[in-house]
């Protein structure tokens, strides 16, 4: 659920369920601002909204529409009887297939990510063999690595896919760096104290595919997350399925989708770096409505999505903020660098088998 200003606040709003929302930010304020205090008003509604909800709602045109619908198209959409990504056979995708924690890149099948804010190996697995997951995804990182490289399909298999793709991973990472500015300066921070953290782009660009499914394959809820970096930019289709832990009551509440909007959320990380100041909060998707195909089975439509993993440099040492942390409120976390968070955690999210050389 969403809402615009009440006269109660967000902190009394999201103690109920039945008031519970995520806020929704004309961002477009911000960027065009013209002061420090005209800035100061927006970062203080988003931080607000991290400190209290962990998700945010941006409008404003922060990303044109044309930009975000261009590449829900070469995901997955069929455009003139040609295969656009995930239509492809399994064979071409399994060519990509994602292999290394270290890279994340490359095409994950379906039932092999196993998400969970477990870190155990053993406990992963076991849970993985309850209930496996029902989707697929392309992961894309940034394509200046110097150690690893994106896994793109031919042109001729998917013309303009990667063009498309690169273009709007830089898109991304121009609207993490301006968020984390407004973040830096809502924290009482020098707006450009994240810059030099986060330049290097060591993003994770994500499309989703929910093939549809028959009801009685899907076994309980969607897999609760946080997630691991400092933001996460979802752009959701139609069909939706996003619902966010109430921090407060710990029940789950719709995200539903809302047109020209970018759903964002406050990663593990960022939490880390402001010592728990901004929350990560938990959030699943679930399935959407079935259609009914006899007396006792249904099918759920497809559906996709594209996530935008934000991350600070990967040699960036995440340690508590100075405005975060006081003699009364020491900081709760050592140090540790992004890589050493993440690909940990990636790598007990994916099966990695011992065939595979890193």
């Amino acid at each position: 659920m969403t809402a615009s200003r009440y006269s109660s606040t967000l902190a009394e709003d999201v103690r109920s369920d039945s008031t519970f929302r995520i806020p929704l930010i004309d961002f477009a304020a911000y960027k065009r601002a013209t002061s420090l205090a005209e800035k100061r008003c927006i970062a203080d509604d988003i931080v607000n909204g991290f400190k209290e909800v962990g998700f945010v709602y941006l409008t404003g045109h922060v990303i044109e529409p044309g930009t975000v619908d261009r590449v829900f198209q070469k995901a997955s959409i069929r455009i003139y009887n040609r295969a656009e990504f995930f239509q492809l056979p399994e064979e071409t995708k399994a060519k990509l297939a994602w292999d290394d924690p270290k890279a994340n890149r490359g095409y994950v099948q379906v039932g092999r990510e196993r998400v969970s804010t477990s870190v155990d190996a053993a406990e992963i697995a076991s849970l993985r063999a309850k209930a496996p997951d029902t989707k697929e995804s392309m992961e894309i990182g940034r394509e200046n690595h110097p150690m690893f490289s994106n896994k793109w399909p031919q042109e001729t298999e998917v013309p303009e896919f990667k063009q498309t793709m690169l273009h709007f991973f830089q898109t991304c990472h121009e609207v993490h760096t301006m968020v984390m500015k407004s973040i830096a300066l809502g924290l009482d921070l020098p707006e450009d104290f994240f810059d030099n953290k986060i330049d290097r782009q060591d993003h994770n660009l994500r499309l989703l595919s929910y093939p549809p499914i028959q009801t009685s394959l899907l076994l309980g809820d969607g897999q609760a997350r946080a997630d691991y970096g400092t933001l996460t930019l979802l752009f959701q289709d139609s069909i939706g399925g996003l619902e966010v832990q109430n921090p407060h009551t710990e029940h789950y509440q719709s995200a539903s989708p809302i047109p020209g909007t970018i759903v964002v959320n406050a990663g593990d990380l960022l939490a880390r770096w402001s010592n728990n100041v901004l929350r990560s909060t938990l959030h699943r998707v679930v399935a959407p409505p079935a259609i009914k195909i006899n007396a006792t089975e249904g099918m759920t439509p497809a559906r996709q999505s594209v996530a935008f993993f934000c991350n600070p440099n990967f040699d960036a040492i995440i340690e508590s903020l100075p405005s975060c942390t006081s003699t009364a409120n020491p900081s709760k976390y050592p140090p540790i660098t992004t890589e050493q968070y993440i690909v940990g955690r990636l790598a007990a999210t994916y099966e990695i088998r011992p065939d595979m050389k890193f």
